[in-house]
C-alpha cells in the first residue's frame, strides 16, 4: 500500500479507512448468517466453512434458504452459483484496473465482491484501486468470517430455532438484503417477475426449484443489461446501508 506515493499518502490512508469502515458495517451482518446457518440445520463448522470458502453473502443466504425449505444441497448450490455469476463479471472489469497476474490475481479473485469492486473503480491510479480493493475486501473477509462463527455459536446456544422463530429468519434476511437495491424501476420489475415465477412454481416444483428459477430470471436480465453496458459496476452509493455483501 506504500506504493500510493508520498503525494497520495493521505489519500491512500483515507481509502484504507473507508474500506475498513465498509468492512465493519458489512462484516457485522455475518452474525445473522451464522445464526441462520445453524437454524437451517448446518452445524457450526459447516456454517463457518461456507463463509470461509464461498464468501459471497447473497449466495450463502440462498444456499441455506433452499436447504432450510427442504431442498437438496445440489439445488442450493445451483442457486448460489447463479447468484454469484456477477462476481465473475466484476472480475472482468477489475482485471485491467488492478493489473495483477499469476498467483496475485488468483488470490484476489476470492475477494471480488460488491464492496471491494465499488472501492476499486473510479480511482485515479492502479495503486489506489489496489488499496481500495484490498482494504475493503480483506476487512469484509476477516470480519464476516469472525461474525459468522460468533453468530453460529450463539444460534446453537439458543436451542430449538423454531421456538424462537429463527426458522423464518432466512426469508427475512434475504428480504433485508434485497430491499435497499429496489430503488430503480428496472430492479423493481426484475423482483416482481422473479416473485411471480417463484410463486407459480411453489405448488408444482420440488423445494429449492422456485428459488433457482427466480434467480435465473434475475441472471438473464443482468446478462442482457451487462451486454448493453459491460462497464457497469456498483458504485459506493449502490451498496446497501448496513446490508450484506456480494
Amino acid at each position: 500500500m506504500s506504493g500510493v506515493g508520498d503525494g497520495g499518502g493521505l489519500r491512500g490512508r483515507a481509502i484504507v479507512r473507508e474500506g475498513v469502515a465498509v468492512g465493519v458495517a458489512t462484516g457485522a451482518y455475518g452474525l445473522s448468517f451464522g445464526a441462520i446457518g445453524v437454524a437451517s440445520g448446518l452445524d457450526v463448522w459447516q456454517t463457518a466453512a461456507l463463509s470461509l470458502l464461498m464468501f459471497t453473502g447473497a449466495s450463502q443466504f440462498a444456499f441455506v434458504g433452499v436447504v432450510a425449505s427442504g431442498g437438496s444441497p445440489w439445488s442450493g448450490a445451483a442457486t448460489a452459483v447463479l447468484l454469484g455469476t456477477r462476481n465473475g463479471l466484476y472480475g472482468l472489469r477489475l482485471a485491467p484496473l488492478l493489473r495483477w497476474t499469476g498467483l496475485q490475481r488468483a488470490g484476489a479473485a476470492h475477494l471480488v465482491i460488491d464492496e471491494s469492486t465499488a472501492m476499486s473503480v473510479n480511482r485515479e491510479t492502479a495503486e489506489e484501486s489496489r488499496v481500495g480493493f484490498l482494504s475493503a475486501g480483506l476487512a469484509v473477509f476477516a470480519l464476516w468470517n469472525l461474525a459468522t462463527v460468533v453468530g453460529a455459536l450463539a444460534g446453537t446456544a439458543l436451542g430449538d430455532p423454531e421456538d424462537l422463530g429463527l426458522d423464518a429468519a432466512v426469508g427475512a434476511a434475504f428480504l433485508a438484503l434485497l430491499w435497499p437495491r429496489l430503488r430503480s424501476r428496472t430492479n423493481q420489475v426484475v423482483a416482481l417477475l422473479a416473485v411471480v415465477v417463484a410463486l407459480g412454481l411453489v405448488p408444482v416444483a420440488p423445494a429449492g426449484t422456485p428459488v433457482l428459477a427466480a434467480a435465473v430470471v434475475a441472471i438473464l436480465v443482468g446478462v442482457v443489461s451487462r451486454a448493453a453496458d459491460p462497464t457497469e459496476v456498483p458504485g459506493p452509493d449502490d451498496l446497501p446501508s448496513g446490508g450484506v455483501h456480494r
